[in-house]
């Protein structure tokens, strides 16, 4: 599965910004998407994961409320809708597919075997 992700940019606080996931390749109606981010000097971590066939999604603790996994069965795309957006949001967003089949996988970048490139969010205080 090839994944290019798009949509970030320099924000304030309080702001809201759509990331957007693009895929292609192989078949993916049995995969998992998620989003992760990645902030400088830290370790890559979960934000949130959609399943491709069942739309069910999963959301790290500190954005539930804030943040909404979607996607679009018809244009192949999955979306990160995040609002109320905080300084500390600031991080490299990186959308990613899962083949495994169990749900403990999906919270972590090692259960993700296709990575898009990353793209840029800023929030300024």
């Amino acid at each position: 599965v090839q994944l290019q992700a798009s949509g970030g940019g320099l924000v304030q606080a309080g702001e809201s910004l759509r990331l957007s996931c693009a895929a292609s390749g192989r078949t993916f109606s049995n995969r998992v998407m998620g989003w992760f981010h990645q902030a400088p000097g830290k370790e890559r971590e979960f934000v949130a994961a959609i399943s491709w066939s069942g739309g069910i999604t999963y959301y790290e603790d500190f954005v539930k409320g804030r943040f909404t996994i979607s996607k679009d069965n018809a244009k192949n795309t999955f979306y990160l809708q995040m609002s109320s957006l905080k300084p500390e949001d600031t991080a490299v967003y990186y959308c990613a597919a899962s083949a495994r089949a169990i749900r403990s996988s999906w919270y972590v970048a090692s259960g993700y075997g296709d990575w898009g490139q990353g793209t840029l969010v800023t929030v300024s205080s």
